[in-house]
């Protein structure tokens, strides 16, 4: 994970979660990461699309990659960090970490690109506004 400070949640796995081998199906992870996302930007009243300073902006991603270190299952209730790998003049990465009683399950990454969202849904990349830029940036205790 990277050296930023790092927001912490959980997430309980649900049965519709999991597979018929009874573990949590690969492509939730997906999910689970961007539930973490949202819950970080919202701690810090952000949001992956708003209006900023009078402008409708939204974070598309543009990559997502999920390595698997061991099952999780119904029930489990998964501790998720999330942390800012980078922050670049366009784009954000976020890094992603569960564990199950201290042991880890899934890493993953998400890359967002910040784009200008017309009012027929176009959207255009632009660079990342510096207020929300420092709003994201900034150091911010974990949550309980």
């Amino acid at each position: 994970m990277a050296e930023t400070p790092v927001f912490r949640t959980t997430r309980r796995v649900e049965f519709g979660d999991t597979d018929t081998a009874g573990i949590v199906h690969f492509s939730n992870f997906f999910r689970y990461m961007e539930s973490a996302e949202c819950e970080f930007l919202r701690s810090r009243g952000l949001s992956v699309k708003l209006t900023w300073e009078g402008q409708a902006i939204g974070f598309p991603r543009v990559s997502a990659t999920c390595d698997y270190v061991s099952p999780a299952r119904f029930e489990d209730l998964l501790d998720v960090a999330v942390s800012i790998e980078r922050i670049g003049s366009k784009s954000v990465t976020y890094g992603f970490e569960f564990t199950l009683d201290g042991k880890v399950v899934a890493r993953g990454k998400v890359t967002s690109v910040c784009c200008r969202v017309e009012a027929d849904n176009r959207i255009e990349g632009i660079e990342i506004p510096a207020s929300y830029r420092a709003r994201l940036a900034a150091p911010q205790a974990a949550k309980p």
